[in-house]
C-alpha cells in the first residue's frame, strides 16, 4: 500500500472518522478493476479515495460499505457486470468480488478527574482498545501514559464533549462532579458513571434536580459505578467500572459464565 493510502487512513483514524475499505480480491472476464484495486468509503457511501470500478460497480460497493459500517462486520459482495438486469446494470463481460472492510472508530473513555482509580481506568480502558481522555489539571504524562489525550485547563468542562456511544467516568473526589455530569448530560454519551459515596451521589442528583434535569437525564447516570464484585482497593474499584462498561458495550448478563 502507498504512502499516500497510509495517509489517507492515518488521518481518517486519527479523525475517528468511520469508514470502509473496499478491496478487488477476485476478476473475470473484462472488469476494469484489477485485483488489489482500493477504495475509501465513508458512512454515507461517499467514494473518498480510491477507484473498484466506475459506474453502477461503484454505486454496489458503496452501499455494500454503508451496511458493513452499520453492522460492524465485513462482507464480500459479487459485482455481477455481464447482466444488466441481475447484475449491475452494465453488461461488459466481467464479474469481480471486493471484499469490504469496515474500519470503526475507536469508542471514547472519558474520565474526568484523578487519583488511582482514575489511572487504573486509563489503564485497562486503553488495554480494551478505547480512546482514553482524561480531563483534569493533575492529568500528567507521568500519571496517565496511556491517554490518547490529557485535558488540563478546563476548569468549566467546555471540552467534555463526549460523541454519542462514548463511556464517561466521573472521579473527580467530590471536586466538580456536580458540574461536570450537568454537561456531560448534554451530549448523547451512552454510558455515565459518576463514583461517589451514596450519600454524595443523592447530593448531586439533587443539584441536577434542581438545575432542571427530568428524571430521564437522573437515571442515565450510574452511582454506584460498576458491577458488584467485591471490590475494595481503588484497583479492584477501577476493575467493577470497566467491567460494567464491557458488559454495557457487549451486551453481557454480567452474571457467571459457570453453571449453576
Amino acid at each position: 500500500m502507498s504512502d499516500d493510502w497510509l495517509e489517507i487512513l492515518r488521518e481518517l483514524r486519527e479523525r475517528g472518522v468511520g469508514h470502509a475499505l473496499a478491496t478487488v480480491i477476485e476478476t473475470r472476464g473484462s472488469a476494469s478493476a484489477k485485483t488489489g484495486s482500493k477504495a475509501v468509503v465513508d458512512a454515507e457511501g461517499r467514494l473518498l479515495h480510491g477507484w473498484v470500478g466506475g459506474g453502477c460497480a461503484e454505486s454496489t460497493v458503496c452501499q455494500t460499505a454503508v451496511a458493513a459500517l452499520r453492522e460492524g462486520e465485513g462482507r464480500v459482495v459479487d459485482v455481477n457486470l455481464d447482466d444488466e438486469v441481475l447484475g449491475v446494470g452494465m453488461p461488459c463481460g466481467g464479474h469481480m468480488r471486493v471484499f469490504v472492510e469496515p474500519v470503526l472508530p475507536r469508542p471514547g473513555l472519558w474520565i474526568v478527574g484523578h487519583g488511582r482509580v482514575a489511572e487504573t481506568l486509563c489503564a485497562f480502558g486503553d488495554r480494551l482498545g478505547l480512546a482514553v481522555r482524561v480531563s483534569d489539571p493533575g492529568a500528567t504524562a507521568e500519571h496517565f501514559p496511556e491517554a490518547a489525550e490529557r485535558i488540563t485547563d478546563d476548569a468549566g468542562y467546555q471540552r467534555l464533549r463526549p460523541a454519542p456511544g462514548d463511556f464517561v467516568v466521573i472521579a473527580t473526589q467530590h471536586k466538580g462532579d456536580h458540574l461536570s455530569l450537568d454537561r456531560v448530560l448534554e451530549s448523547d454519551a451512552g454510558y455515565i458513571a459518576l463514583i461517589a459515596s451514596r450519600k454524595r451521589a443523592g447530593l448531586v442528583m439533587d443539584y441536577l434536580r434542581e438545575r432542571g434535569r427530568g428524571e430521564e437525564d437522573i437515571a442515565r447516570v450510574r452511582s454506584p459505578a460498576g458491577l458488584d464484585i467485591g471490590a475494595r482497593t481503588p484497583e479492584e474499584i477501577a476493575l467493577s467500572v470497566i467491567a460494567e462498561i464491557v458488559q454495557h458495550r457487549r451486551g453481557g448478563s454480567g452474571e457467571s459464565l459457570a453453571s449453576p
